[in-house]
């Protein structure tokens, strides 16, 4: 059985950091690409935030270059993404993924905050 379990997030004021993480079971990490994207409230689309391959190369939406970093242990099964310089249009549901061809798996959601 596959399972994503993230962790992290929370409530933050403008300006601070925050570091997600999602540890997988199940599957061969180390052979997927892993992202992470977020949903906002009245959108039932999740926007991409990040992208890691298997190869270690990654990719950022306009909204997070220079602000977040995603990195992964595949030692530990695991995925982190790094938010420093908050904002309040940060404030979402963020949930990690795992992909590969045709198989998808997602995380169960952890809701990040920004506010003061």
């Amino acid at each position: 059985q596959v399972q994503l379990v993230q962790s992290g997030g929370g409530l933050v004021q403008p300006g601070g950091s925050l570091t997600l993480s999602c540890a997988a079971s199940g599957i061969i990490y180390s052979r997927y690409t892993l992202g992470w994207y977020r949903q906002t409230p009245g959108k039932q689309q999740r926007a991409l935030v990040a992208t890691i391959t298997s190869g270690g190369s990654t990719d950022y939406a306009d909204s997070g270059k220079g602000r977040f970093t995603i990195s992964r242990d595949n030692a530990k099964n695991t995925v982190y993404l790094q938010m420093n310089s908050l904002r309040p249009e940060d404030t979402a549901v963020y949930y990690c993924r795992a992909t590969m061809f045709q198989y998808s798996y997602w995380g169960q959601g952890t809701q990040v905050t920004v506010s003061s």
